[in-house]
């Protein structure tokens, strides 16, 4: 799954960004990648590690609805049943 969020620019600033993605790794486990940053700019990496599907996929939901609120809006989303 992948949702990619953006927020409006700022006079005279790059907008902000924020990908989250999370997939399935080799062992069954999953990860969460969290990307943040500005466009053309300097970006951070987090990962964070889950054994089971479900408390990853609240975590990715989380992060979703508190960028949401921050007003951001979502550009991109991928993957099957991808929350909106």
């Amino acid at each position: 799954m992948r949702l990619f969020l953006q927020q409006r620019p700022v006079a005279g600033e790059a907008p902000r960004f924020v990908q989250l993605v999370l997939q399935q790794d080799l062992l069954g486990g999953w990860t969460l990648l969290r990307e943040t940053g500005q466009i053309g700019g300097k970006s951070q990496l987090r990962r964070e590690q889950y054994l089971d599907r479900e408390p990853a996929l609240a975590a990715f939901e989380k992060a979703r609805d508190q960028h949401l609120k921050k007003g951001f809006q979502v550009m991109f989303a991928q993957g099957a049943g991808a929350p909106k």
